[in-house]
């Protein structure tokens, strides 16, 4: 088990080791440490595993929107909430390239790109492949989230050349139940055992703010970390309530909790790039700068995630210049 800090700040304690057994009681422990000593804890981490400077910037792109099959609580794009989304077809694989060029242009160095399905068709492997190929060709790493993946489309995923597979456990498996029934959390979890198989990286992290308590984001972190490889993505979501779905009055999170959970996420995969994702604009810039000190050094940057608001460019690189960061180039680490 690793060895827990006491409650003083004690930098030979720091471990960097992605590979260590986590239970929850220790989880639990560290997240509730004074918040100075949690926040120098997980820096010191951070800055032990990379440029505390330089935040990887990706772009995320709807390739299918609406109409899918589950009922996840907090989306727009599900078929059993009356959010008003209109379901669309895959996009075709010319304008999934053109965007993901415009997305380099603008200084993203991962393009993600997502369909509201429960899985996908046989059908549809063929457009996906080369979407994945396309990006590629323009030098970018490549994510897709497709829904649940079997061994052989992750395999085919693989032989595309896809770089990481997206997939959020959301939520702890206790709370799971109440966010989603049309899949089961060791569903989420087959997934993701399928796409490491294949030797795709892992994508996958959670939502906060569907109701959960502290030990639901800290068993999720802790189900993540424990993993027989960590993800190398660890995406953090704020809930963005939908009008018309099942969390459309959902209440806010408290940015100080917030904050705390990615400390936690990086503490427990410290090789991992930990996500700001969903919810940016409803955090503070002082909110997002302790997020980046507490070690969260990936964010999606463009106007729009999926279906859902993100702040622009100018605002992400005012708030940079700011904060002296600076984009991550490809695998840059410290």
């Amino acid at each position: 088990m690793p060895e827990m800090l006491g409650e003083t700040a004690d930098t030979d304690h720091v471990s960097t080791d992605a590979l260590e057994t986590w239970t929850l009681l220790t989880a639990e422990k560290i997240y509730n440490l004074p918040f100075n000593d949690l926040l120098f804890r997980a820096h010191s981490i951070h800055r032990a595993n990379f440029d505390p400077n330089a935040v990887q910037m990706s772009r995320l792109l709807s390739i299918k929107t609406g109409g899918c099959a589950e009922d996840c609580g907090y989306c727009s794009q599900s078929a059993h909430y009356p959010t008003g989304l209109k379901a669309s077809k895959l996009m075709e694989v010319e304008r999934v390239i053109a965007e993901a060029q415009k997305a380099k242009e603008g200084g993203a160095t991962r393009y993600c790109m997502g369909a509201a399905w429960r899985s996908p068709k046989d059908r549809d492997m063929e457009a996906i492949v080369a979407m994945v190929r396309g990006v590629k060709a323009l030098g970018m790493e490549t994510c897709m989230t497709l829904g649940m993946l079997s061994p052989a489309h992750s395999a085919t995923l693989a032989d595309a050349g896809l770089d990481y597979y997206n997939h959020n456990i959301d939520t702890s498996e206790r709370f799971y139940s109440d966010i989603i029934t049309t899949r089961t959390f060791a569903d989420r979890l087959e997934t993701l055992s399928n796409v490491r198989e294949a030797g795709i990286k892992v994508c996958a992290g959670g939502i906060l703010g569907m109701g959960e308590t502290a030990q639901d984001r800290i068993s999720m972190l802790v189900t993540l970390a424990n993993l027989p490889s960590p993800p190398e993505s660890v995406p953090i979501n704020m809930l963005i309530p939908i009008p018309g779905s099942k969390l459309a009055d959902a209440a806010p999170v408290d940015p100080i909790d917030f904050v705390r959970t990615v400390a936690l996420a990086r503490i427990l995969m410290p090789k991992s790039h930990v996500r700001l994702s969903a919810g940016r604009t409803e955090m503070s810039d002082e909110t997002q700068a302790l997020c980046f000190f507490a070690g969260a050094n990936s964010i999606f940057i463009g106007e729009t995630l999926l279906t859902a608001d993100n702040p622009g460019e100018d605002h992400d690189a005012g708030l940079f210049r700011r904060l002296g960061l600076k984009p991550m180039e490809l695998e840059s680490r410290a």
